[in-house]
């Protein structure tokens, strides 16, 4: 005879059978979080973020070294 090896909360839900179903639910909450800040760019989510900073600075820097320069020849 087989044991049953199946873990139960007190009330007795069967907790492998949610975690099952939690797996195929959907994107848990820090992935959505993670989803949105990389789809539009919110607020305070730099953390999940893939932009060089340095980069967009540098860029910027040089973006407005030209404008000026365009601007003192007029």
């Amino acid at each position: 005879m087989q044991e049953d090896k199946k873990t139960y909360t007190v009330v007795g839900t069967d907790i492998e059978a949610i975690k099952a179903q939690a797996r195929k639910s959907g994107l848990s909450y820090n992935e959505a979080k993670e989803w949105i800040a990389q789809t539009t760019g919110g607020r305070d989510t730099h953390i999940y973020s893939d932009t060089d900073i340095a980069a967009v600075k540098e860029q910027n820097n040089q973006s407005s070294a030209v404008t000026n320069d365009q601007n003192s020849e007029k």
